[in-house]
């Protein structure tokens, strides 16, 4: 078994973090994510709930977690599945709960089966049940069955309030320690190496699904699933945001626009590169890419604490209007244009998320109605684009069906920031050297 970055320790720290934050006398309740049918008996690659996982390092569906801060102390309790040797021949072995205890650093371990007998007396001695209240409706109804349970036994204390987990739990998750943002170090560099490889190939390959396989060989080769469907768009495909048909033709003319990343450990990275499927820029191609990357590399030098987080889109905006109406598809004066939002047009989304268990991860972006200030330990991306449509008829014929996205992921640090994705090529001589074989 492969060593893991964050240990069981860190896990615990977790947990204790939030029960410190919320309080004693609270209950927190986590369910495992459900595994989900396919089709027939066949059922979707199982992924645990970003939440429950950033909790326990647990992995397994079946599964809840009960977190317990009391006068006494706080406690950890992992409802799961028992070991089966029968089932392990079929779906192989279960941490069980010797497990629990052992590898997962848990106080107690109780069968799954013993939820219902067990849970309302764990939430009898609470003031509050923290929950993610709405993200599983079964689960709703289960606890509101508890509560009723306790409502009807003679003396029983019943909890005086249901409270919503996601706020407490979302901001310890936004702060990556230095164990995450080594895993994330890891999902960024092996994204990388498959954005490479796509480029290396894209000459010879005929269809977009021939550059997706070349991104899950090396994803999977170094043990990183991907963390979401890739985007291998071709020519006006690069002009679709959210394109994962990825199985058209590819002309040698077109530019091809990777939307890729995947997971160390949960963790995941999120890369955007666009390049020529030829392995030459066209001089339309090049001046527009060019100009999402002198903003792109602007937007990155706003990343640094204090700064807030729409500080990187407002440079963006500035460059790349600026630029539109310098190549002539944009006419008017600058600020009047910026003001009207014209750029929108061609430049439709903000330029980054948060990252980290999620792709679009958790954590506040405004506080107070003020854009957050950006701190050590935040993880975003800076993904600025262009994205000319084939039939927009607002601009001369040589600029449409060119759509264009580079992206980033970028770690705050103490003296400004991080690119975990700089192993990417992404300027025009590096991109044209590394297509060419020189």
């Amino acid at each position: 078994m492969k060593q893991a970055m964050i240990k069981p320790a860190e896990y615990a720290r977790r947990r204790e973090n939030l029960l410190q934050m919320i309080g004693p006398g609270s209950v927190v309740l986590l369910q495992a994510a459900s595994e989900k049918t396919r089709n027939s008996d066949v059922l979707y690659p199982y992924r645990q709930d970003s939440d429950f996982l950033y909790m326990s390092g647990f992995s397994e569906p079946k599964a809840v977690l009960v977190l317990v801060a009391g006068a006494s102390g706080n406690r950890s309790l992992l409802f799961c599945r028992p070991a089966d040797p029968d089932r392990a021949i079929w779906d192989g072995p279960r941490a069980g709960l010797e497990g629990a205890l052992a590898d997962f650093g848990m106080d107690e371990s109780f069968d799954i089966a013993e939820l219902d007998k067990r849970l309302p007396a764990l939430m009898e001695a609470a003031e509050k049940v923290y929950y993610k209240v709405g993200s599983e409706p079964e689960f709703d109804r289960q606890i509101m069955r508890w509560m009723h349970q306790l409502h009807d036994t003679k003396d029983a204390h019943i909890p005086q309030e249901l409270v919503s987990l996601e706020h407490d739990l979302h901001e310890l998750r936004l702060f990556k320690s230095k164990a995450e943002v080594k895993a994330m170090r890891k999902a960024a560099k092996v994204a990388a190496k498959a954005h490479i490889e796509a480029m290396k190939a894209a000459p010879t390959a005929t269809n977009e699904a021939e550059l997706q396989a070349e991104l899950f060989m090396v994803f999977y080769r170094n043990h990183c699933p991907w963390s979401y469907q890739p985007i291998v768009g071709a020519g006006d495909n690069g002009c679709v945001l959210h394109y994962i048909d990825n199985n058209m033709s590819i002309k040698q003319g077109d530019l091809i626009l990777i939307d890729a990343g995947c997971e160390c450990e949960g963790y995941a990275s999120d890369i955007t590169r666009t390049f020529p499927a030829n392995g030459h820029f066209s001089a339309e191609q090049k001046a527009l890419y060019e100009l999402v990357l002198k903003s792109q590399l602007a937007a990155i030098e706003e990343i640094r604490p204090g700064k807030q987080w729409l500080d990187a889109h407002r440079v963006v905006v500035d460059i790349i209007t600026a630029g539109l109406v310098e190549l002539g598809l944009l006419e008017g004066e600058l600020d009047e244009l910026i003001d009207a939002e014209a750029y929108k047009e061609f430049y439709m989304h903000k330029t980054g998320h948060w990252l980290g268990l999620d792709v679009h991860d958790v954590g506040d972006y405004t506080i107070d109605g003020e854009s957050r200030q950006l701190e050590p330990g935040m993880v975003l991306t800076v993904e600025p684009g262009l994205y000319i449509a084939p039939d927009c008829e607002l601009v001369e014929p040589r600029w449409r069906g060119i759509g264009i996205r580079i992206e980033d992921d970028v770690l705050v640090t103490r003296e400004g920031c991080e690119v975990l994705s700089k192993d990417a090529p992404k300027s025009v001589k590096e991109i044209e050297a590394l297509m060419q074989g020189k």
